[in-house]
């Protein structure tokens, strides 16, 4: 695609402490097949070299620019920053995190596809996550699939094909239309975007693996790895956007199993080195949403779970070893049979409903 005759896209790069992989990230961008683009860095006050790396290559390129935040913002206000970097004259949007790149082809293909279909708000395709290709659910060779049906799909548990900003491309007056493109207040908030735009524009697709996410100990998501945060993300979307896209019935049956899994998945982690952290952050999000967890189905499940471990010779020295290593939890290890309801958190005051 020429660019003379390509419409611009602004590719957007919000950073904090980026400098071990910002490189790689606007090479990614310079080796584009596709030319007509802007890239926008915004330098949310880096302590590291970021802020350097980044006015080098713009002192090369006149198509990058770089915005340097006066104070720190939280990460994804640092994004809405950028989306607001946007040229007027930009008629597609595309993130690409600091640690992250693009394949060559990344950008022309997915412009073209949207390009040869108006209706089409977002576009992605398979991505390279470390050494894991993924966002691979959608059958091939299917490219443009209404947006209600991949959110009926994603919130009655089918596969998931958002990936994260830097896998999509978003047609930026779709974009323009929220004064706040990402909610900051959500830890998931670049997949509840997806689910809004969604409503009314359809979901493109390249089969092609044309973006790499890096994996590494420094990533924002290490958080929610961590403390398995997607579960939750998955119950707050289905509150939200389930009464929009799904049935009465299919809603109310979609929930059931999610406190199912819940309760299920509170209950096996509450043995391990952070469980104790990891239990007290859901059960208040849980409470905060208007579902505090039954004390006797998650009591069960912890009881299951220790049935588990205690057939699992192995796994239960595993565990052992990962709780009497770290002092605050090096009771659990000395006495399992102690663990009965004194762990559960005592459930808000006031009428709410249970899960």
């Amino acid at each position: 695609m020429e660019s003379v005759s390509s419409p611009l896209v602004s590719v957007l790069t919000p950073v904090y402490n980026g400098a071990k992989y910002l490189s790689e990230c606007i090479q990614s961008v310079l080796a584009q097949t596709y030319n007509n683009w802007e890239h926008v860095i915004v330098n949310n006050c880096s302590t590291d070299r970021s802020l350097e790396i980044a006015q080098n290559f713009a002192a090369k390129d006149r198509r990058i620019r770089v915005i340097n935040n006066k104070k720190f913002v939280g990460l994804y206000r640092n994004h809405n920053i950028a989306v607001r970097q946007m040229s007027r004259e930009s008629k597609y949007c595309k993130f690409v995190h600091a640690d992250d790149w693009l394949f060559p082809e990344c950008i022309s293909r997915m412009v073209e596809l949207a390009e040869e279909h108006s209706s089409v708000g977002i576009v992605s395709s398979y991505a390279l996550e470390g050494n894991k290709v993924w966002l691979t659910g959608l059958p091939y060779p299917s490219t443009v699939v209404p947006g209600r049906e991949i959110c009926r799909s994603s919130l009655l548990g089918g596969p998931y094909l958002f990936g994260t900003p830097t896998s999509l491309l978003f047609r930026a007056d779709l974009v323009r239309r929220y004064e706040t493109f990402f909610n900051e207040s959500h830890i998931h908030s670049d997949t509840e975007t997806c689910y809004e735009l969604l409503q009314d524009s359809d979901f493109g697709f390249v089969h092609q693996v044309l973006t790499f996410s890096r994996v590494h100990e420094e990533q924002a998501t290490r958080f929610s790895v961590r403390l398995n945060t997607y579960l939750l993300g998955k119950l707050e979307r289905l509150l939200q956007y389930g009464p929009k896209f799904l049935t009465g019935g299919e809603y109310e049956e979609r929930l059931k199993e999610l406190l199912r899994r819940y309760h299920r998945f509170l209950g096996r982690r509450v043995f391990r080195a952070n469980g104790k952290e990891l239990r007290d952050f859901h059960l208040s999000k849980l409470a905060a949403l208007g579902y505090p967890v039954s004390r006797y189905r998650l009591f069960r499940a912890s009881c299951l779970e220790l049935m588990r471990l205690l057939g699992d010779t192995k796994r239960l020295m595993q565990t052992l070893r990962e709780t009497s290593s770290n002092v605050k939890y090096r009771h659990r290890a000395q006495n399992l049979s102690e663990m009965r309801t004194k762990r559960i958190l005592q459930l808000p005051e006031g009428k709410q409903r249970s899960l």
